[in-house]
């Protein structure tokens, strides 16, 4: 079984979801997980409900969204891998300083004390300013992967980064081999945007 969590990029939901059902579709067993935003929050992306709805008929599981809840994932029950898309620079920057303070973090946190494979698919504003630091430091953890990512609008948003989501289950695969996708930074020329 694989943890697939979902924190709130809102606006990369609809595609992470979508992913998602491609992972299950080709045939992973999938345990899903929610930050509070992305479990509880309505946006003009879609009402939150609906959203995580669809996330538990496609797993046929309820989704996990509390620390309680999470904790197990890792030393009672360990999953094989662990995707967080998206994965936002808030999750990010607690991953890198080893918060734990919600169901996502929890997940990983458990998780990666068995050294196995968590792949982050970030969806983040501020990757190339706030976050880089914090990229930097995951990229040299042991058992961390990240989703070859580009930037989605260079001009307006001169410092976001976001995953190419579609890379996921190619990603995965690779992770769960001990291998880091490349590279890393895509360009939209060569990738499409």
């Amino acid at each position: 079984m694989i943890g697939y969590a979902l924190t709130g990029s809102f606006c990369t939901l609809g595609r992470s979801i979508a992913v998602l059902e491609r992972l299950i579709g080709e045939g992973y067993d999938v345990q899903a997980f929610a930050s509070d935003n992305a479990y509880l929050t309505d946006t003009r992306f879609g009402a939150a409900a609906e959203l995580m709805g669809r996330v538990e008929t496609l797993t046929g599981r309820s989704i996990v969204h509390s620390v309680r809840e999470a904790e197990p994932f890792g030393p009672v029950t360990p999953l094989e891998a662990l995707v967080i898309a998206p994965c936002t620079g808030n999750t990010l920057a607690r991953l890198a300083s080893g918060i734990t303070d919600g169901a996502v973090t929890m997940a990983a946190k458990a998780h990666l004390r068995q050294d196995r494979p968590l792949l982050l698919a970030l969806a983040s504003n501020d990757a190339m300013s706030q976050n880089l630091g914090n990229i930097a430091r995951l990229l040299t953890r042991r058992s961390v992967y990240l989703v070859p990512m580009l930037q989605d609008d260079p001009v307006g948003k001169p410092y976001s980064l976001v995953a190419k989501m579609e890379m996921i289950p190619e990603c995965l695969s690779l992770a769960l081999r001990g291998v880091q996708s490349r590279p890393l930074f895509l360009t939209m020329d060569r990738h499409g945007g």
